[in-house]
This record gives C-alpha cells, sequence and structure tokens, in this order.
C-alpha cells in the first residue's frame, strides 16, 4: 500500500539540503566554545547559521538564541512576564500564559494591551492567520515560518518563537529570536553560551540543518511552491465540500496558511478518523501533534465557539511541496467511503 503524508504541520520530511549540511557539519570536530583553531571553525559554522537563519527570517539585526525547539524558546520568552494569551496558543505557550484572552468566531485574537500578549502568526490546527499589533510580546512563529512571507523586523513583536522541523529541517533545534535590548531569563545555566542566555554546548549539527532548510524555504518562497500547494489544498477542500455531508471547513473565507485544512465531520470522532485514514494508507491527525494522542476535543476550536462534540470530529489536514492533486482526490475517496459508512451505521 502506498502511503501519503498529510501532517506537514506535525512536522515536514526532511529536506535534502538540510540532511547534506548536517553529514558536513558531522565532520567539524571542535566545540564553538574553544580558541583554537577546530573551535573556531565549529564557531565559524555556528555564527554562518545563525546569520543565514536571521536573513531567512528578515530579522537581520536581532538576535537568534539556539534552542532545543519551539517550546523551550517559547518558556524562555513568556516565563515571569505576566502575559495573556487566547486559548488558541499553542500549549508551550499557552502553558506561560493567562488564558483570558477572547476569540472571535474567525478564529482571530482582538488585543487590548499587545505589550502583555503572546500571539501566534499562524495557528497549527486551523491555519488561520492572525494580523499582530505594533508591540506584541511575543508571537509563536513556528508554523507561519517558511510557508508565509514576513519579515520579523516588520512583524511589531519583540520576542519570536522558531522550529526547524516545521521547515524541512531536524528535529530538536529552534530558536529564540530577540529585538535588541530584549532581557530573559536564562533558564538552561551552567555556561555562558548563546550569549548567556542558553547555557550548554550548542547542537551544530541541527543548527547547521536548520539553517540549510530555512535558505531552501526562502527559495520555495520565492519561487511560488506555497502558491501551488495552496491550490491543491483547495481542491483537496472542495473535493469533501462536493461530498455533500455537511461537513464543516474551519476557516474558510479567512486568512489561512496555504496548506492547512481543519475539516468537521459530524457524527465521527476525529481520532476515530485518524485511524480509519492510517489504515486507509493516508497520515493526517485531529489536532496539534504534542496534543493528537490525547482523546479529547480541541481546545482551539472551543475557543473559537464550536460545542465540545464539533470540537472532538475535527482533523487536520496538512500538506507540502510534492502532495499533489492526484494524492489529495485518492484521500477524498477514501475518506469519503469511510464517512459514508459511519453515517449509514447511525440512520
Amino acid at each position: 500500500m502506498s502511503r501519503c503524508y498529510l501532517d506537514w504541520n506535525a512536522t515536514a520530511p526532511l529536506r535534502p539540503e538540510a540532511k547534506a549540511a548536517m553529514i558536513a557539519a558531522m565532520e567539524v570536530v571542535g566545540n564553538p566554545s574553544s580558541v583554537h583553531a577546530e573551535g573556531r571553525a565549529a564557531k565559524g559554522l555556528r555564527e554562518k547559521a545563525r546569520a543565514q537563519i536571521a536573513a531567512a527570517l528578515g530579522a537581520e539585526g536581532a538576535d537568534i538564541v539556539f534552542t532545543s525547539g519551539a517550546t523551550e524558546a517559547a518558556a524562555l520568552a513568556c516565563a515571569g512576564r505576566g502575559l495573556v494569551c487566547a486559548a488558541v496558543e499553542h500549549d508551550a505557550v499557552a502553558i506561560w500564559c493567562d488564558a483570558a484572552l477572547p476569540v472571535e468566531p474567525s478564529g482571530r485574537v482582538p488585543l487590548a494591551d499587545p505589550a502583555r500578549a503572546a500571539l501566534q502568526l499562524a495557528n497549527s490546527e486551523t491555519g488561520i492567520v492572525q494580523d499582530l499589533p505594533e508591540g506584541l510580546q511575543v508571537s509563536d512563529l513556528t508554523q507561519a515560518f517558511g510557508k508565509l512571507p514576513f519579515a520579523f523586523n516588520w512583524l511589531g513583536c519583540q520576542m519570536g518563537l522558531v522550529s526547524a522541523h516545521k521547515l524541512g529541517g531536524p528535529k530538536g533545534i529552534g530558536a529564540l529570536v530577540l529585538r535588541q535590548g530584549i532581557e530573559i531569563a536564562p533558564q538552561m545555566r551552567g555556561g555562558g553560551q548563546e550569549m548567556g542566555r542558553r547555557a550548554g554546548t550548542e547542537n551544530l549539527i541541527g543548527i547547521a540543518g536548520f539553517a540549510a532548510a530555512a535558505e531552501a524555504a526562502m527559495r520555495d518562497l520565492a519561487a511560488g511552491v506555497w502558491e501551488e500547494v495552496a491550490e491543491v489544498r483547495n481542491i483537496l477542500d472542495s473535493a469533501l465540500s462536493a461530498l455533500d455531508f455537511d461537513t464543516i471547513s474551519v476557516g474558510n473565507g479567512f486568512a489561512r496558511l496555504p496548506n492547512t485544512l481543519c475539516v468537521i465531520a459530524p457524527g465521527w470522532k476525529g481520532e476515530t478518523q485518524v485511524m480509519a485514514m492510517d489504515l486507509a494508507g493516508f497520515a493526517i491527525s485531529a489536532g496539534s501533534a504534542c496534543s493528537s494522542g490525547k482523546v479529547k476535543a480541541s481546545r482551539t476550536l472551543r475557543a473559537m465557539g464550536y460545542d465540545e462534540p464539533a470540537a472532538g470530529q475535527a482533523i487536520r489536514l496538512s500538506i507540502g511541496p510534492g502532495v499533489t492533486r492526484e494524492d489529495v482526490l485518492r484521500f477524498a475517496d477514501a475518506w469519503g467511503r469511510d464517512y459514508a459508512r459511519v453515517r449509514s451505521r447511525k440512520t
């Protein structure tokens, strides 16, 4: 059975450019903190990668602090700041904030005091894109980086969170982006690495892969690759709607990530859909990868006003370059057949 991967928001396939850069970095012997020639070579590789990632983010002049991923970056950015956020935020951010902000039915979050708030640029489950206000304290840029054209320096936020594996880099490496002058309290102590903000010898192999993936992602974005992805996503959206099962396409009509489709199928639990489609050869999810293993209704959809049953009947389909029109139509056919059987058992 040929498998079809439709869960790019959980993690994107490793880019060949990232793999090649990581293999090359394995040959670099030194510790970036050492002063001898080998250490200087490792430091040079690290700093080149830091500049590459800053350029890809449009964050020239900002500080790039390497972390183990966006979750650690969120802890660095949010801990102890007394921030507020909405329930649509990823758990990695929400755990540090008071989830007090209202969410509009469109999934948009109005902010009265951006300086005390965290607000994602794009939601991993629905794909809904926010307008970030000037002076925003923290923004989770993880899902948008590499899929949407933006520059950190234009966004108006003080800190941003990014992760390599969402754009085809390796897992286990990410970064916190800081405007110059922003102070953070280190969570990892014991060394002076990363400008004293994150102790521990840097993951040089992961950093090299991250930089290569970021550069490749920017080339794809400039070449219009994600516009082509959006066309395939729209074909999938239309194909599922044409089945006439009273499904709900969440966020349709609003700005969304080009690859993301969140669908509510009344009467069919999201987790059951995931299992059925896995058996049919399709990898999908019932929410963000960090929570999809837990059988509960989507907190994001509940915040948008969907009731508990509807929020528990949603799936997320997230595609990427290389997913074809034929792939998504094949999925729609398999999903439609299974859903028809579920509906027939309930009548």
